[in-house]
């Protein structure tokens, strides 16, 4: 085994040793360490887009969070840096945030590995929101982190993102149209680029077209019914252009929510435009495996991600 692989599988061990001395409800609520720290995005808490919930955030026994009317990031800094960022985000069909199976454990793996991690908390339309909000929330997320990079330490051109399912979609929309103007600026980080400058979308969704628009992803964000027009409008594979970073793919083929056609497509999207890209697809694993249980074909995902992105360093 070489050393990045050995790296990896450490970070996942990490990862889990910590999810299973607590609860994710009680990690959760848990004070956050000293390498740790919240970010609201917004300044006072106000986000725009609308009025969101009310009462007090939920967390479920599995991690599961709903009624955000907070976004934030929270930051994972680790003990030796390296200078690369990453934003985590988890997914959930924009209808709650999966931070227990995926962004939270990705966020401690990423961590125990040098990379400084944003772990996102987004707003989602069904709470009162606009389905612009969690673009919003993302675009101004990149922003924000760009903006600090001196105080973290960060090389300004290697902050990435990484989105999981919904989170994906969320991640590949931010990447793919980092000049989209989702909201007014409103202070000095808004002068900063939204583009990240590689992606990781694992078992995403991506695309919003039939015939493989029935996810909940896609019903949460332009309704059960919408126009041709609408839907294009946020299917990422039809917005990859010369802006689009580097970006790494991951599905299992038997996928039951978001086929597999949602990275073949993006893949060719991507080679189309002449973007770096890597893929790779998992005979069996379903959906929503966050970094694959141990023995699993899709625990793979992570070693191969970090070939990549080291790859992805030399060439930059």
């Amino acid at each position: 085994m070489n050393n990045i692989s050995r790296r990896t599988l450490l970070g996942i061990g990490i990862a889990g040793a910590s999810a299973a001395m607590l609860s994710p409800r009680h990690l959760y609520a848990a004070p956050l360490s000293a390498t740790e720290q919240e970010i609201p995005l917004w300044p006072d808490d106000k986000p725009p887009g609308g009025n969101g919930p009310q009462g007090t955030e939920r967390t479920s026994a599995k991690g599961s969070v709903t009624n955000i009317s907070r976004p934030r990031m929270v930051v994972y800094r680790p003990e030796r840096p390296n200078g690369n960022a990453v934003l985590v985000i988890a997914g959930g069909g924009y209808a709650h945030i999966e931070r227990g199976p995926e962004s939270f454990p990705a966020a401690r793996w990423l961590q125990s590995i040098g990379f400084t991690v944003f772990e996102l908390i987004y707003r989602l339309p069904g709470e009162g929101w606009s389905n612009s909000a969690p673009f919003q929330d993302g675009q101004r997320a990149m922003r924000l982190i760009r903006s600090s990079a001196s105080k973290y330490g960060l090389n300004a051109n290697r902050i990435g993102i990484i989105g999981f399912s919904a989170g994906g979609h969320l991640a590949g929309t931010t990447a793919a149209e980092p000049d989209s103007q989702r909201y007014p600026a409103i202070d000095a980080a808004d002068q900063q680029s939204a583009r990240p400058d590689f992606a990781g979308l694992i078992y995403p969704v991506l695309t919003f077209m039939p015939p493989y628009d029935n996810t909940r992803s896609r019903r949460e964000i332009v309704g059960k019914h919408p126009t041709a027009a609408q839907s294009e409008a946020f299917s990422v594979e039809r917005h990859v252009g010369n802006r689009m970073p580097p970006t790494f793919l991951a599905q299992a083929a038997d996928d039951p929510i978001s086929p597999i056609q949602n990275s073949l497509l993006m893949f060719n999207a991507l080679k189309a435009a002449q973007i770096p890209a890597e893929m790779h697809i998992f005979q069996e694993g379903g959906h929503g495996w966050g970094l694959g249980k141990t023995g699993s074909p899709v625990h793979a995902w992570p070693a191969l991600f970090e070939t990549w992105i080291a790859g992805t360093s030399t060439a930059t």
